[in-house]
């Protein structure tokens, strides 16, 4: 049994692999599951802008050890120019899936390394929190849920809602709700949620958590 490293975008993501996808992890009989937040120059923590930062801890984490597999759980949204294949992947008319899948794949060629599993979230993680409004109307009044509802009944995958500036996941929650904090209440929702709705709901990140399964085990 390998450990389980990802790497993460910034806290809620941290917070949501430490609460949501670590104990799903110890089901599969997975219990060496670290979520580690980006370490930016000079010290800081968190966030994906450029991706030297994302590159420099992945490639840390795959030198400290043998039995270890590294992959990463960062947004599409806004993701840096920088990132290998950006160029020839985000061609303009190419469907979003395309384009991650693209990267994805360049992420992973670019790395070479077989323990490193390349996941980019299609498009941010607040998609994970539209795949049932239940945990909106556990935390949120009927003004609020009301209108998420009609968010969620609008996507039947949540991974589909998209990346505009003005449309983009968080976006939409920020303009129902401008007070939203996305570390508190993002997790509390997506606890309410629930790891077999999100796995229900979304493929691509089923298919990411299903692969990381296969290779910690082997």
């Amino acid at each position: 049994m390998k450990r389980l490293i990802i790497i993460v975008e910034g806290q809620t993501e941290q917070e949501f692999v430490n609460s949501i996808l670590a104990p799903y992890f110890r089901e599969k009989e997975i219990y060496s599951v670290t979520a580690v937040p980006i370490h930016k120059r000079g010290g800081g923590r968190g966030g994906l802008s450029n991706y030297d930062h994302l590159k420099k801890d992945i490639l840390k984490f795959l030198q400290s050890e043998k039995d270890i597999i590294v992959t990463t759980f960062v947004d599409f949204f806004r993701i840096p120019t920088n990132m290998p294949g950006y160029a020839d992947c985000m061609i303009e008319g190419v469907p979003h899936a395309d384009q991650v899948n693209c990267l994805e794949k360049s992420f992973g060629q670019a790395i070479k390394d077989e323990r490193f599993v390349p996941y980019i979230q299609l498009h941010e993680f607040e998609a994970l929190l539209f795949c049932s409004n239940k945990g909106f109307e556990y935390y949120y009044d009927i003004t609020i849920y009301n209108k998420t509802k009609e968010i969620v009944d609008s996507f039947a995958n949540p991974e589909d809602i998209n990346s505009s500036p003005q449309t983009a996941p968080s976006k939409r929650l920020l303009s129902i709700k401008p007070d939203y904090d996305k570390v508190v209440e993002g997790n509390l929702i997506a606890m309410e949620v629930g790891i077999n709705s999100i796995l229900e709901k979304c493929p691509r990140f089923k298919a990411w958590v299903k692969k990381l399964c296969e290779v910690v085990a082997k």
